[in-house]
């Protein structure tokens, strides 16, 4: 009888540990590589935001920022305390506060923050945060033994949207510009270009074969076909 009222006591303890909600979630993805995940509120609904942080010798390289703002600090602490590693540089992929909400705040913990110029001015457009630096054209950057390419593969989900790719372990970051295979819609397409997104699609086909790994934006990053996918969306798209 002892056990069962304690058993009782506890139950509401449990139910609640079970259901509270994660505001940040780390994922190792492979090598030095680590998916990061936020979460928002879009038309009433929790959505997740996929960001990419990779660990080398010199520091660490943030993909994307989080789009929860609380998160911007518990990022860093968790990197650290993983890697005991700082961030040294983000990259954003386009000028969605999902991309760059943080770009302020690690500024001011000198971190390098770059995106394109289109980028930055879509941003001073929308009242978004800024980077420092910008890139005029496709760009590869090199950090430790690891190189990583910015591309530019034509307009899609916004005109300035870019894709990461790290060759030598064939991850493809696609952002918003590419949608998860779990992705029944095209989601926010205010400031879409829908005629150019699918031959923009193509191009990144042609370009980067057969990826191990494809990261999208927003849920989840397992299947490896949301290139494929995004085009099966836009092909079904109502005209």
């Amino acid at each position: 009888m002892k056990n069962l009222l304690i058993a009782l006591f506890l139950l509401p303890f449990s139910l609640f540990a079970q259901t509270k909600e994660v505001d940040l979630k780390i994922s190792h993805l492979v090598d030095n590589y680590y998916i990061y995940v936020t979460y928002n509120t879009y038309n009433g609904q929790r959505i997740t935001s996929n960001g990419l942080y990779l660990v080398t010798k010199k520091g660490v390289v943030m993909i994307d920022t989080p789009w929860d703002t609380t998160q911007f600090q518990p990022l860093l602490d968790s990197i650290k305390t993983r890697h005991n590693k700082d961030v040294i540089l983000t990259v954003s992929t386009h000028s969605h506060d999902d991309r760059t909400a943080g770009l302020d705040y690690y500024k001011t913990k000198g971190i390098k923050t770059y995106a394109t110029r289109m980028t930055d001015s879509l941003c001073v457009v929308n009242k978004n945060a800024r980077p420092e630096y910008l890139m005029d054209s496709d760009t590869t950057f090199k950090v430790g033994k690891y190189a990583f390419e910015v591309y530019y593969p034509g307009a899609g989900h916004s005109h300035d949207n870019i894709v990461v790719w790290f060759k030598n372990d064939k991850i493809l970051y696609g952002g918003c510009f590419v949608k998860s295979t779990e992705a029944k819609g095209l989601g926010y397409t205010g400031e879409s270009d829908l005629d150019a997104w699918p031959q923009s699609i193509k191009n990144v086909q042609a370009k980067f074969a057969a990826p191990v790994y494809v990261i999208p934006g927003h849920d989840g990053w397992e299947n490896n076909q949301s290139l494929a996918h995004t085009l099966k969306l836009l092909a079904e798209r109502p005209k």
